[in-house]
C-alpha cells in the first residue's frame, strides 16, 4: 500500500517523488526527449506494452523486483526468460527495483528501516541495501547473460540518504520520474479514467521527463496499457523521441 498512497499524493499534487525532469540533449529532428520506465509490479501486461514499443520503434527502461504475477509466478522465474531475453534482444535498458519490493522507511544512525510487504519490517545495513539491489542484477544476468544497467527505482519512490548512499556504494544510480510522468496507472479507475490520464499526459509531459508506469498492476479495475498505443502515437506527433535512462545523470 505504501506505493498507492505515495503515488496517489504525487497524482493530487501533493508530493513530489525521486528526479524531476533529467537534463537532456535533444536529437536532431526532435522537439524533444522523453524516457519511458516500467516497474515490473504484476506483469498482466508485460507483452502488450512490449508489443506496443516494438511497433513504435520506442527502447525503455524497466525496473525489475521479484514481484507476484497474475500468473502465479513471479517476474524473474524461469518461467518469464524468454520475456526478458527478448526485452534485452531489443535494446531495451534494466535497473534494479529491490528483489522483495519493500519500502525504504527512514534512516537511524548508519542503519535503515525496510518494510515489507507482509507489513513486517527489518533494519539493513549498507551491505544488505546492496544485496537487495544486486539481487536482481544477479538473477537477471542468469535468465539473460545480461547484466542490469547500473540503475535502481525505490519501489513506491521511496528513499532515504543512508539508502541512496548505500545504493551508490555498490555502483546503482536512482532513477525517479518527472511529475508530469507519473501517468497514474494504479490510480482508481473510477475517478481517474483512462481518458483523463491520457489527456493530462500529452498536455503536461515536458522535454527530459522521466515517465513511470508498470507492467500491470492489481487495483486498477480498467488497465491503463492500452492507452500506451494512442500515448506514444500522440507524444510522437508532438515530435517527442524517446530513450532509455542508460547513460544519463
Amino acid at each position: 500500500m505504501a506505493r498507492f498512497h505515495s503515488a496517489l499524493a504525487l497524482a493530487l499534487g501533493l508530493a513530489t517523488v525521486g528526479a524531476g525532469a533529467a537534463a537532456t540533449g535533444t536529437p536532431s529532428g526532435c522537439k524533444g526527449t522523453l524516457y519511458l520506465t516500467f516497474d515490473t509490479g504484476n506483469m498482466r501486461h508485460a507483452e502488450l506494452i512490449a508489443d506496443t514499443l516494438a511497433r513504435h520503434g520506442v527502447k525503455a527502461t524497466f525496473f525489475l523486483a521479484q514481484e507476484k504475477t497474475t500468473r502465479g509466478d513471479s517476474a524473474l522465474d524461469a518461467s518469464w526468460a524468454p520475456y526478458w531475453r527478448a526485452r534485452v534482444a531489443e535494446g531495451h535498458a534494466f535497473g534494479s527495483h529491490t528483489w522483495r519490493h519493500g519500502s525504504f522507511r527512514g534512516d537511524s544512525g548508519t542503519l535503515v528501516r525496510y518494510r515489507l510487504q507482509d507489513g513486517s519490517s527489518e533494519t539493513m545495513d549498507a551491505a544488505a541495501i546492496c544485496a537487495e539491489l544486486q539481487r536482481p542484477d544477479t538473477r537477471f544476468q542468469e535468465l539473460t547473460g545480461r547484466r542490469l544497467d547500473p540503475l535502481w527505482r525505490a519501489p513506491g519512490g521511496r528513499t532515504t540518504p543512508n539508502t541512496l548512499a548505500a545504493a551508490q556504494s555498490c555502483g546503482y544510480r536512482h532513477v525517479g520520474w518527472a511529475a508530469a510522468g507519473f501517468l497514474g496507472d494504479e490510480l482508481p479507475s473510477e475517478t481517474y479514467p483512462n481518458s483523463l490520464l491520457l489527456q493530462r499526459a500529452l498536455e503536461r509531459l515536458r522535454d527530459g521527463d522521466i515517465v513511470m508506469a508498470h507492467l500491470g498492476i492489481w487495483s486498477r479495475k480498467d488497465p491503463f496499457a492500452p492507452m500506451f498505443e494512442p500515448l506514444i502515437a500522440g507524444l510522437k506527433a508532438k515530435g517527442f523521441c524517446f530513450s532509455t535512462r542508460r547513460g544519463q545523470t
